[in-house]
């Protein structure tokens, strides 16, 4: 297992508990906003679909840019939040993130915005990092999962943002005043964590370590055996979700089963609303110990067979009871971020986490772009685009369950 570096050293938390659930609450804002701009495919794609002529193929193309932007930043986000600290990293990163809204918001064509919901990804990457660093750094080890739990719930109210709000506010005026409306809460949202957030000093004993220092403890993570078993799941897992909720849910509900664009958004929202207690739950139900991985296990095999629940049945009220099934189940993730904080010294949490949350969302945009492609060959060759959407994402889940228990695991931990 990699060493810390001698020159940095997070000290135990010095806050209490009070302004450390200030804090974590101030740098939730940005989390939530992170979650609307995740999911505004599945009410926008009708729209942008009418508006450029987009592909199946194209509209998994725009979903995933955001997702592999955030996913691709995630080891520079780890090294900025290891070396200048939580508060500096995301005030730094988030504006991005606005002014990718802005330009999303004014794009008058496919490729501008593109770049708009790269621009965002780049400026949301270190939003759910921060929050999970903080977490491991100024909460009992004990209560991390529990306190990740009601933060992923806290966070989710972005979510609720793109349901029913965002599909009456699409309907109403356009697509674009929901960019709009999204980059002015983001601005809300960094003067927040601006006002709020104080994180102690770093204690450091010698020279601030480098960035290519810092990038070789990454390499040295990738060396570890048990990596490659918690990053194949968590390539998956969330991904699953994801594209789900925050692509396919309304196509699906408005194409297979007809219903309007503010019917579906009402299931986005019921389905939103579910996932804020599925995290809680789990993180509540968390126990130390190798009966950790082994639920792990057995939540992503019943979540994989959700999914092929709905390829295989095409009611409306199965589609709907699946997907707030698939909301809930999803609550489940929060084990596999207690998982990686067993797993890994605490002076590295930073880049473990931040390995872990690329792995989630850079799958979480190969699985947009590969559904994108697999619902257009069906398309082109008649057949059901959902149906082979649904299995794919089935197939993909179990077999990275298969991996993970496979794969060697950590030796000490959950």
């Amino acid at each position: 297992m990699p060493e810390a570096s001698a020159s940095l050293r997070p000290p135990a938390s010095a806050l209490p508990a009070r302004a450390a659930w200030a804090m974590v609450l101030a740098l939730c804002t940005s989390f939530a906003l992170s979650q609307a701009f995740r999911t505004v495919g599945a009410i926008m794609a009708g729209p942008l679909q009418k508006e450029f002529g987009l592909s199946a193929q194209a509209l998994g193309v725009f979903s995933g840019s955001f997702h592999f932007a955030f996913g691709a930043m995630q080891l520079f986000m780890g090294i900025g939040i290891d070396l200048y600290g939580v508060r500096r990293t995301l005030l730094t990163a988030f504006p991005l993130a606005v002014a990718g809204a802005v330009l999303s918001a004014f794009a008058p064509g496919y490729g501008t915005l593109l770049a708009g919901q790269v621009l965002i990804g780049v400026g949301c990457a270190p939003a759910f990092l921060v929050c999970t660093v903080f977490i491991a750094r100024h909460f009992p080890v004990a209560r991390f999962a529990s306190v990740s739990g009601q933060v992923l719930a806290i966070g989710g109210v972005g979510m609720l943002m793109t349901g029913t709000p965002l599909a009456w506010l699409v309907q109403a005026h356009s697509w674009r005043m929901g960019f709009a409306v999204l980059a002015a809460a983001s601005v809300l949202a960094w003067c927040a964590v601006a006002w709020w957030v104080r994180e102690p000093a770093v204690e450091r004993t010698g020279p601030r370590e480098s960035v290519g220092a810092a990038l070789r403890q990454f390499g040295a993570l990738f060396v570890i055996p048990h990596t490659l078993g918690i990053v194949v799941l968590g390539a998956v897992t969330y991904a699953a979700f994801i594209s789900l909720r925050g692509l396919w849910l309304g196509p699906l509900l408005v194409e297979r089963h007809g219903f309007t664009l503010v019917q579906s958004g009402n299931v986005a929202l019921v389905v939103s609303i579910i996932s804020l207690f599925g995290a809680p739950f789990f993180g509540r139900m968390d126990r130390e110990g190798p009966g950790r991985r082994r639920r792990i296990v057995a939540c992503a095999i019943a979540y994989a067979g959700l999914f092929a629940a709905m390829a295989i049945l095409t009611s409306a009220w199965l589609d709907v009871a699946c997907v707030v099934l698939i909301g809930f189940v999803s609550g489940f993730i929060v084990w596999q971020y207690a998982d990686v904080r067993a797993a890994y010294p605490s002076a590295i949490t930073g880049r473990a986490m931040a390995v872990f949350t690329m792995a989630m969302f850079l799958g979480v945009a190969l699985m947009q772009w590969v559904t994108g492609v697999v619902a257009s060959v069906a398309q082109a060759h008649g057949a059901d685009p959902f149906r082979a959407v649904l299995a794919t994402i089935a197939a993909v889940l179990v077999g990275s369950v298969a991996a993970f228990a496979w794969l060697p695991g950590p030796k000490a931990g959950g």
